[in-house]
């Protein structure tokens, strides 16, 4: 299967517009995009109460008689769509649907604010639970991929991005850690306001807020060559920990940045919770980690990496679709390898060669480049993919290979991208027939041969 034959059209929803991936038929919609999302946000930590109010600047991209967004599990009490009362707005399946007084013309810029409340709880799917989690003391945020609805009203559509305002309000004696700048934080009585200004566009589900009894630890990034700050929200208990499983991530973002290009942000924080968590996260800007991953081990410093490389591949640049998920997991599993011939732990050849030899041992039962939804985390999604990179890199050799993904992530920097859009910058840069190699790794099941070096 092509990747220009797998694209689906999705059904016409009641904004006039169509819900474009396939992969989450019921989650966002391009008859309209948000520019800009306002959020102010109070939570009690004790009693998981969340009263939030969003206001969204947004333009329609077609005719359209109601603006319908994603919220579910929270009751929205009021809404104004251009400072009016809306012809109506009702909540179901997951949506809010806000129907205008009159009819919006296409390129019509509107400004909708809700107001809303309830007790936020992750949301049960395919992928497990994802979205707004108590902690033991505390709260955790895993937007991906469908997780942003839990907590506020959004397009829930991977390629619609959007700058943010933070305006958090929690219990005293916890830190509020969101994407992107602090502006301020303010103390009054039992309760603290913390506001956070993410300047770089960003798609709703990389939008996250941690909460915990947490202290900032800087990280020593100077002496590695990089001028990117890095800094670590972590418990006392868990700072020493912290400090020493992070000691070599100043060194992972030279590696990369001399790799990839710049950091595209201006900051990266590492949020260690307190409870242990099955696998690290990823956010815009920032990774959240459990303290069973600060191990020195290559286990726990490969996920470090990971989710470093993120910040490059699947943030800066972001899949215009869910079936493109390899061009995340693929790139970031890359980089792991680029670290640990780095690192002097194994070369790339050598990983390369072993996750050959595991993918040859499995079931040839996958394409790479649509995997479906069930299966897009799928672990060979991530690691075939690796070897598709690898498989450009062999071909086009190392001088090339780095500045077409130089030039990958300058070019692209904080839009959406596809697996044609890839296939293009190759072709473009080198004289290999980039569709051709990628093909067979992407979107024919068996495993094709080991690219030699």
């Amino acid at each position: 299967m092509s990747s220009s034959a797998s694209s689906a059209r999705g059904s016409v929803n009641e904004a006039g517009g169509a819900a474009p991936d396939p992969y989450l038929p019921g989650a966002g919609t391009n008859a309209f995009r948000v520019e800009r999302y306002e959020l102010d946000l109070d939570y009690r930590v004790a009693s998981n109460r969340l009263s939030g109010r969003a206001v969204l600047h947004g333009v329609t991209c077609v005719p359209a008689s109601a603006i319908v967004l994603d919220l579910a599990g929270l009751r929205a009490t009021k809404v104004l769509l251009d400072g009016r009362k809306p012809l109506r707005f009702s909540q179901r399946a997951g949506q809010l649907v806000v129907a205008a007084q009159n009819p919006f013309e296409a390129r019509q810029p509107f400004t909708l604010e809700v107001r809303y409340e309830g007790n936020p709880r992750p949301r049960r799917g395919l992928w497990g639970e994802v979205g707004w989690e108590e902690l033991t003391d505390g709260v955790l945020v895993a937007g991906q991929p469908n997780g942003a609805p839990s907590w506020f009203p959004c397009n829930d559509h991977l390629g619609d991005k959007a700058s943010y305002r933070f305006t958090v309000t929690t219990d005293a004696n916890y830190r509020v850690v969101c994407n992107g700048v602090l502006q301020s934080h303010t103390a009054r009585s039992s309760r603290e306001t913390w506001v956070y200004e993410q300047a770089d566009p960003m798609p709703a589900y990389l939008a996250t807020v941690q909460i915990g009894r947490y202290a900032l630890l800087e990280l020593d990034s100077g002496r590695h060559g990089t001028p990117v700050p890095q800094t670590v929200a972590v418990s006392h208990a868990l700072a020493d920990r912290a400090r020493a499983g992070l000691a070599l991530q100043p060194a992972m973002m030279r590696t990369f940045s001399s790799c990839f290009g710049p950091y595209p942000f201006p900051g990266y924080v590492v949020v260690v919770t307190e409870d242990e968590l099955e696998i690290p996260l990823e956010a815009q800007a920032m990774s959240i980690l459990g303290p069973n991953h600060l191990g020195l081990d290559w286990e726990s410093q490969r996920l470090i990496a990971h989710e470093l490389s993120h910040q490059w591949f699947g943030n800066a640049l972001t899949a215009a679709s869910w079936q493109d998920i390899w061009l995340h997991e693929g790139f970031a599993c890359y980089a792991e390898w680029i670290w640990s011939e780095e690192a002097g732990v194994m070369a790339v050849a050598d990983r390369a060669r072993a996750a050959w030899r595991r993918l040859a041992a499995e079931e040839q039962d996958i394409l790479v480049g649509d995997p479906g939804p069930g299966r897009m985390f799928d672990d060979r999604v991530y690691k075939r993919g690796a070897l598709a990179v690898h498989a450009v890199r062999m071909a086009v050799g190392d001088l090339a290979f780095f500045a077409v993904l130089q030039d990958w992530t300058a070019s692209h920097r904080h839009g959406s991208v596809t697996t044609q859009d890839f296939i293009m910058a190759v072709s473009r840069a080198t004289a290999v027939d980039a569709e051709s190699l990628l093909h067979p790794w992407l979107y024919e099941e068996p495993l094709p041969p080991l690219p030699a070096s």
